[in-house]
């Protein structure tokens, strides 16, 4: 393996609860109670793809985007009150991979600009290579054009990435992708299926990882 790629919400930060929260302000507005499991569903998907689920199966009119901005202002207010809530480990693994010689990458189906957030907030944006939104490609997770282009970014084939991912469906997007992928499960949230992954750890230094041959 020459890169890692890392997933970003509920890898390198837990941001599932505030976005759990503030999908289910928005649908309590509308008058819908949805459920934490419906939405866990989603995770792993774009913002998109999940209102556009949801608008089917609520029968809810209107413009996605109407509903997706409700949900990132009432988000954001969550983690104006709360703070990014980083993962145990998480910042000590990136610097020990980048120590080791490994390209690093995010590929988020977040948009660029959380992406950015999270990397200047656990101070690891030198370290990491290429930062990729699912903004930028056509099809979200599972299909795995997300992490293709993450590859092609760093100059590297799929067979040399390694992806650290949450879901079910970022992992079916790595495997696709023909990434090796290690499944990140964080116990206190429903367990996602990870039946895809080839190991599924719940602490990063549980990875293990060589020294790249011929890295400086």
């Amino acid at each position: 393996m020459k890169a890692i790629i890392f997933d970003m919400d509920g890898v390198m930060i837990d941001s599932e609860y505030a976005y759990t929260a503030a999908i289910k302000e928005v649908m309590q507005s509308l008058g819908h109670e949805i459920s934490e499991e419906y939405i866990y569903s989603f995770v792993g998907t774009t913002h998109d793809f999940t209102w556009a689920q949801i608008m089917l199966d609520y029968q809810l009119s209107g413009e996605a985007s109407a509903y997706i901005n409700d949900m990132l202002e009432r988000r954001e207010l969550i983690v104006e009150r709360d703070g990014l809530i980083t993962y145990p480990h998480v910042r000590d693994f990136i610097v020990a991979s980048f120590e080791k010689g490994y390209q690093l990458a995010v590929a988020s189906s977040s948009p660029k600009r959380e992406i950015l957030r999270t990397v200047e907030h656990l101070d690891v944006a030198d370290y990491f290579k290429q930062l990729v939104s699912g903004e930028e490609v056509k099809h979200s997770k599972p299909a795995p054009d997300i992490f293709l282009r993450a590859a092609d970014l760093l100059g590297l084939e799929p067979s040399e990435c390694l992806v650290i991912e949450d879901s079910k469906n970022g992992s079916l997007a790595a495997k696709a992708a023909g990434m090796y992928c290690v499944g990140y499960r964080d116990s206190q949230y429903p367990e996602q299926d990870l039946s895809a992954t080839d190991e599924i750890v719940t602490d990063f230094f549980e990875i293990k990882l060589d020294p790249v041959e011929g890295a400086n």
